[in-house]
């Protein structure tokens, strides 16, 4: 099937978030007397949101009693700066461009939750206008599950086989191919060492952003 559409994770993916993610995270360890993360470490796992980075920096997994509240005082620390120094990657705003001038419709698929998804978008200064954008919270279920997937097909009126999905961690992966949609990996994104993307479903990989436009 020819496609229509490509959706895109943010975090690591559209947008260089890990600064200000990181420093949510150590703003809040040092009001725990914890020890700040450097950004080498914090990087790799920025993709894995709130909880992630609250395991990395204090060890509070998500079956731990006091994850709700950590994960709270997490947003409300990067609710301080959640734009300060958020960047989009090289090169994104040169595809999109060069994907509307295809007639390509794109959106945003992400895991973020929407409070900060509506703010943070506008000030990116995307080439154009996503056609659609899914945050966390929109649907019951965020990634891997189906449902934003099928949720941003319904929006664009395009079937999911007719979407790339791009993105940089395995649950994006596993939510394109499990809605029929083709699975990019954003190899420029915040994968660790310890990743096994040999494993992931990916249907292939692009090193920049411009190397997408080699695939369609």
């Amino acid at each position: 099937m020819t496609i229509q559409a490509v959706l895109f994770d943010l975090d690591g993916t559209l947008a260089d978030t890990a600064l200000d993610l990181g420093g949510a995270l150590n703003s809040l360890l040092r009001k725990h007397g914890l020890p700040e993360k450097p950004m080498e470490e914090i990087r790799p796992v920025a993709s894995h949101g709130a909880s992630g980075l609250i395991m990395l920096g204090a060890g509070i997994s998500t079956f731990h009693p006091h994850h709700d509240r950590w994960r709270k005082n997490y947003l409300a620390e990067y609710e301080q700066c959640f734009d300060k120094d958020t960047v989009l990657f090289d090169g994104i705003n040169e595809l999109i461009g060069k994907l509307v001038d295809r007639g390509l419709k794109w959106g945003i698929i992400t895991n973020k939750p929407q409070t900060f998804t509506d703010r943070l978008v506008p000030k990116l200064a995307f080439a154009e206008e996503p056609a659609v954008v899914v945050s966390g919270d929109t649907c019951e279920e965020p990634k891997p599950s189906i449902k934003p997937m099928r949720h941003a097909c319904a929006e664009l009126g395009i079937p999911p086989e007719a979407c790339l999905y791009v993105g940089d961690a395995e649950r994006d992966m596993i939510a394109a191919r499990k809605a029929g949609m083709t699975s990019v990996l954003a190899e420029w994104g915040y994968i660790s060492q310890d990743d096994t993307v040999e494993d992931w479903p990916v249907d292939f990989s692009i090193e920049k952003p411009l190397d997408l436009l080699k695939h369609l």
